[in-house]
């Protein structure tokens, strides 16, 4: 497989390429929905012969637009660019989305984005799609202005879920499930599991001392975390190999009355081995109970051993 190319912002193609199929949106999460719009640009980019590509940003826009208002990323973008790959795409054009861009006109950002960019003969957006400054482009505005410069606008409909009712797939109803900790309803919107990465830090030791050795990840405080609660989940190795491990989110009640720091412990089943200063990844399955206050260590021993059954029995 080739790998994926990164096009920064105000760079073009390479004068090889003579011309893409294209998206564009922040692709949180990279969800089903998400992959359904890619599919249809890869498909077409085999009809025609061409190149694909998908444009999208440095940050979530609202961090500069609305930074009151702006959610944690389900994503980083050096993942994205990853799972953009998985998919079949060739080339990411990566906005540098500042205060500046943010008054591009949407006439503008097409121009210099679409048309001289990525040089798209097609895009595909989804029906809901705005951009430019103040959010005055939309599908209607791209079909009129791309049939000038030749380039076909196609608004694709939201992917729902299992049901009408669920309403349409997007980062936001997944963050809304993360909140309440149904990671599984999360899980099958993204089409895999929920995942974050991180560095094992040292920790208090507290574990090892009452038998359940946890390994300490720093995560990205811009990555949204499930809520405070303890997980099955998939610990990935940077090697590739997969460990099935017990996940707690929260602020250890049992021993920090006065905490209000969130921490993520993963305790490895079957692994004897220094975790220190590498870089993991946790892969989350299904939550299995709430976290809470124990009266001491004996009756927090007792849960544990239940949790780990619980969680060999959901990664059988």
């Amino acid at each position: 497989m080739v790998a994926i190319q990164i096009i920064r912002d105000g760079e073009n193609l390479p004068d090889s390429v003579r011309g893409t199929v294209a998206t564009i949106g922040v692709f949180d999460g990279v969800h089903l929905g998400h992959q359904a719009l890619i599919a249809l640009v890869v498909e077409e980019a085999k009809e025609l012969d061409l190149e694909t590509a998908v444009v999208t940003f440095d940050r979530h826009p609202t961090q500069i637009i609305s930074p009151d208002n702006s959610p944690k990323t389900l994503t980083s973008i050096d993942r994205k660019i990853e799972l953009f790959q998985d998919h079949g795409i060739d080339y990411v054009y990566l906005i540098k989305f500042d205060q500046e861009r943010s008054q591009t006109p949407a006439v503008n950002f097409l121009e210099e984005v679409f048309i001289n960019g990525v040089r798209a003969k097609s895009i595909y957006v989804g029906e809901d799609f705005q951009f430019g400054f103040r959010k005055e482009g939309n599908v209607e505005l791209l079909h009129t202005e791309g049939k000038k410069a030749g380039v076909n606008v196609t608004g694709v409909l939201l992917v729902h879920g299992q049901s009408e009712e669920e309403g349409p797939i997007s980062s936001t109803a997944i963050r809304d499930h993360l909140e309440l900790g149904e990671v599984s309803l999360a899980n099958k919107k993204l089409g895999r599991m929920y995942e974050c990465q991180g560095k094992i830090i040292s920790g208090d030791g507290r574990g090892q001392t009452i038998g359940v050795p946890t390994a300490n990840l720093l995560i990205d405080p811009e990555i949204l975390l499930p809520a405070v609660g303890v997980y099955s989940a998939w610990y990935q190795r940077p090697d590739g190999s997969r460990k099935k491990a017990a996940v707690n989110i929260g602020r250890r009640p049992t021993f920090e009355d006065c905490s209000h720091d969130v921490s993520v412990e993963a305790h490895l089943l079957d692994f004897e081995g220094d975790l220190y200063g590498e870089a993991g990844r946790l892969f989350f399955v299904k939550r299995i109970r709430e976290e809470r206050k124990f009266s001491g260590v004996p009756e927090l021993q007792n849960q544990l051993r239940n949790d780990l059954a619980t969680v060999r029995k959901t990664l059988k």
